[in-house]
């Protein structure tokens, strides 16, 4: 994890693209479907990215307390509002993330448990939450039998075809088994 603020830019960049891929499989008749009784249904959790991102980590990383307070459907309800609602609050943090000076990525915030931790680690720990969150929806949309685009370029299908190739890691590297 860098701690520039331009670096960090670049990679959250491509982390919320990975996201957007996979939200985007999502049918609109099932932006409210959920596996279980009281789990996140596909626009909770998409919500819940775009309000999390916004009201608590771009509030955080500016000094302010968490102003997180709801996921649901009072924020955006169909798919297409709950996607145009993800882009808007990733563009409003965007633009917080991006006054952020290299000395500001040093410096400790307060998390809303209040504990004080430095602003890239908070960062960081926000893109590990997109990928926890990220997990399920391709879990869920696998579930539903939904295509999904591959996370990398290749299934895990086409790695294990393209290795099958090569006689193995050890052959094609003078290795004896």
């Amino acid at each position: 994890m860098t701690h520039s603020p331009t670096e960090f830019l670049a990679y959250l960049e491509s982390v919320r693209g990975r996201t957007m891929r996979v939200a985007r499989c999502i049918p609109p008749d099932r932006i409210e479907w959920t596996h279980a009784p009281g789990a996140f249904t596909f626009g909770d959790l998409l919500r819940h990215l775009g309000a999390l991102e916004r009201w608590m980590w771009a509030e955080n990383v500016s000094g302010r307390p968490s102003r997180y307070t709801t996921h649901g459907r009072e924020l955006a309800d169909g798919r297409d509002a709950v996607l145009a609602y993800l882009e808007r609050m990733h563009a409003e943090s965007v633009a917080i993330f991006g006054a952020l000076t290299p000395e500001d990525m040093e410096r400790p915030c307060t998390t809303p448990a209040g504990a004080p931790l430095a602003t890239w680690k908070w960062l960081r720990a926000m893109l590990e939450h997109e990928a926890h969150h990220r997990g399920q929806i391709y879990l869920m949309l696998n579930m539903l039998q939904v295509p999904t685009p591959p996370l990398y370029g290749l299934t895990s299908e086409e790695v294990r075809a393209r290795g099958a190739g090569e006689q193995g890691y050890g052959a094609s590297r003078g290795l004896s088994s």
